[in-house]
């Protein structure tokens, strides 16, 4: 180990910067998911049902995903997590239960993008 004070700090930045990455799939998970339930009930009447019904269960389908990377590149970011970090980190099960309950959410929108009534018309 060095003996360069600098050394915790950068496992400090590399921590934050894996919770950035985290929050960043989270954030474009939320963002897919509310515009896969805003085409459908806003686009009746624009174009014809199929596109609606593919554009949003796209978007939908891409939330659920988003939320299972956003766990899976926590827990495996690729590199070996820093030993010595005095940032507190979010317990992992704590992610997995946040995000499989994003990840039903997305699921529940799909059926509902499915079988629910499409607006605008």
């Amino acid at each position: 180990m060095s003996d360069d004070p600098r050394v915790p700090y950068a496992a400090d930045r590399t921590v934050l910067a894996a919770e950035r990455t985290y929050a960043a799939w989270v954030r474009t998970g939320l963002v897919a998911l509310a515009a896969g339930v805003g085409a459908k009930t806003t686009l009746g009447g624009v174009v014809h049902e199929w596109i609606i019904l593919f554009e949003a269960s796209l978007l939908v389908l891409f939330s659920a995903f988003c939320f299972a990377v956003a766990v899976w590149r926590d827990l495996k970011p690729g590199h070996d997590s820093p030993e010595r970090s005095d940032v507190w980190r979010i317990p992992p099960w704590v992610l997995v239960v946040v995000n499989g309950g994003l990840l039903l959410v997305s699921l529940g929108a799909l059926l509902g993008v499915w079988f629910g009534r499409t607006g605008g018309t």
